[in-house]
């Protein structure tokens, strides 16, 4: 039990404390990326790991018909996304581990020969930068949920281990009472069986007398 209560408090001090809630930012920075520093749409996820956060995005850019490729730096080649623009453009991302909680996401998009940038076309970049954010948010908010289901499974296993505690201090509690019950029984029947020795002794010596009198008359017979 001391175990448990310690490990349990270690959980809960490795948990990161947000008072005022997990704030996803999209930010516009210079990465490297594909080979050189370029503008790149940078975000924080939380409590997805990189190799989760990387298929999910290989998934989504599959649903916007890019051919995807690449480990290291993932690679999405001729993705139409219609609300950056009509025609089709390549995207790359890539993660960064930060912590055990935080992965840094680097996400770069090329329409032809330049990498979108806030400055250049603002409708396109606000249209990625929603992509981008979304996906975070969807990250994390899915990440989180399943670490709350694991910790709710074990809360209720937890919780069957102390009704089980329950029940079996409860079976015992009443086995001492069926035991009481039955001591008490064996007490008073020994009581009785004392008592009805006592009359049945009495009965054997008033037999004896009536036996020793027979014998004694018939030896009197001469």
């Amino acid at each position: 039990m001391k175990k448990l209560l310690l490990s349990l408090a270690v959980i809960a001090l490795s948990l990161p404390a947000f008072a005022d809630g997990i704030k996803i930012k999209v930010e516009e920075k210079s990465e490297k990326i594909n080979g050189g520093n370029h503008n790149c749409l940078v975000v924080t996820i939380y409590d997805a790991t990189p190799a989760e956060i990387e298929k999910e995005w290989k998934s989504k850019m599959k649903g916007y018909d890019a051919k995807v490729s690449g480990k290291d730096e993932i690679f999405a080649d001729n993705a139409l996304i219609k609300d950056i623009s009509e025609n089709t453009c390549d995207v790359y991302a890539r993660t960064e581990k930060i912590s055990d909680t935080e992965t840094k996401f680097i996400v770069g998009f090329q329409l032809g020969e330049t990498w979108l940038s806030s400055g250049d076309n603002k409708s396109s970049y606000n249209a990625a930068e929603k992509i981008v954010k979304d996906f975070a948010v969807k990250m994390t908010k899915d990440a989180i949920a399943d670490k709350r289901k694991a910790e709710e499974k074990k809360l209720e296993d937890v919780k069957d281990d102390q009704a089980d505690l329950e029940k079996k201090n409860k079976d015992l509690n009443d086995d001492i009472t069926d035991y009481n019950e039955k001591i008490k029984k064996a007490q008073d029947d020994i009581k009785a069986n004392e008592e009805e020795q006592v009359k049945k002794k009495a009965e054997v010596d008033a037999q004896q007398k009536v036996l020793d009198d027979i014998k004694s008359r018939e030896n009197s017979v001469e």
